[in-house]
């Protein structure tokens, strides 16, 4: 398994990549310094979403309302109509309804800054929850989707099954401070370089680095 320095060192070579690459539009949307609310949404928009799709509906959905309130006041219909065609859309809106009227209730209008908190909403788990506090928050946690799951166990890091048991190896292994980068940076790579199936390792900048564990085929 290569070292967490090893993995710090992929990371710092990335991030010199990373201009060249589309940015994951959740963290774009950090970068513009979105409310934590408005990044939980598009998190649960993503879920299972092309990032262009997800681009789409997040402008159309916060071009009509960007706050709980004022999403509770789109009617279920219209709200089905504004994020369409995110993959289940219907019981997205079901659910974005649900968590805005809950925040209102519950939370007197402000996205909880706490894990436990988040993981009590209907349809976040652990990734969508790490996303709203890394991103929205900018607090120090690992948010693993199946890019990050996927490339840290090729790059020889992690040795994991799923992506929970890589975000707590990745946390017992690296230092707080990178915590930020990686989901960022990681699901960038994965969506231009590594993919999924026959990565591009003849121009991945940390080929040198990376055990290629599971590759059979690249290009």
């Amino acid at each position: 398994m290569i070292t967490p320095d090893s993995f710090i060192q992929v990371l710092s070579i990335l991030e010199k990549n990373y201009p060249l690459w589309n940015p994951p539009v959740l963290s774009f949307m950090a970068e513009m310094g979105e409310s934590p609310y408005r990044i939980l949404i598009a998190t649960l928009l993503s879920l299972r979403t092309k990032d262009e799709v997800t681009t789409k509906a997040v402008h159309s959905l916060f071009n009509k309302g960007d706050t709980p309130e004022k999403i509770l006041s789109i009617p279920l219909p219209e709200l089905e109509k504004l994020i369409y065609p995110v993959g289940f859309y219907k019981n997205k809106a079901k659910t974005i309804h649900e968590i805005s009227f809950q925040i209102i209730k519950d939370y007197q209008g402000k996205v909880p800054d706490n894990l436990d908190e988040l993981l009590k909403f209907k349809g976040v788990g652990r990734k969508t929850a790490n996303l709203v506090l890394s991103l929205g928050y900018k607090k120090p946690a690992v948010c693993v989707d199946i890019h990050v799951h996927r490339i840290s166990n090729r790059l020889g890091i992690v040795k994991t099954d799923t992506p929970e048991k890589t975000e707590f190896a990745l946390m017992d292994k690296l230092p707080e401070k990178i915590y930020p980068f990686i989901n960022t940076l990681l699901v960038a790579f994965g969506q231009t370089i590594c993919k999924p199936v026959s990565p591009f390792c003849s121009s991945c900048p940390v080929t040198s680095l990376c055990e290629k564990n599971g590759v059979d085929k690249n290009r």
